[in-house]
């Protein structure tokens, strides 16, 4: 059950899915979690990694947060967005890249 300001993964699985990956899925979730009109509504949003999730690969995550990266930057990025994982999977560093992606390849293109 996701609150106003909640993206819980879980709800844009593939049922029996241990891995969220590629562009197109990344893009598929940002439009269905209406993730940039949550960010521009409330001073904090909650992303919920699923439990047994095995890997999220790093052009999911640029691709979900392409456009709250761009608009927050990197350092306001990590202070709205809170991850909350309910397993053991480590977030972290696909999460550090996409970031580290999005900033790089946005300053290339302006």
């Amino acid at each position: 059950m996701a609150s106003n300001n909640t993206i819980d993964l879980e709800d844009f699985r593939t049922q029996g899915s241990k891995v969220f990956t590629g562009r197109d899925r990344g893009l598929d979730v940002r439009e269905r979690s209406m993730i940039d009109e949550i960010e521009a509504n409330n001073s904090e949003v909650i992303v919920i990694i699923p439990d047994n999730i095995y890997s999220i690969i790093p052009s999911f995550f640029e691709e979900l947060f392409l456009n709250v990266v761009i608009k927050l930057g990197r350092d306001k990025f990590l202070e709205k967005f809170k991850f909350k994982s309910l397993g053991e999977y480590k977030y972290q560093k696909p999460l550090h890249e996409a970031i580290e992606r999005i900033l790089r390849n946005n300053t290339a293109i302006g």
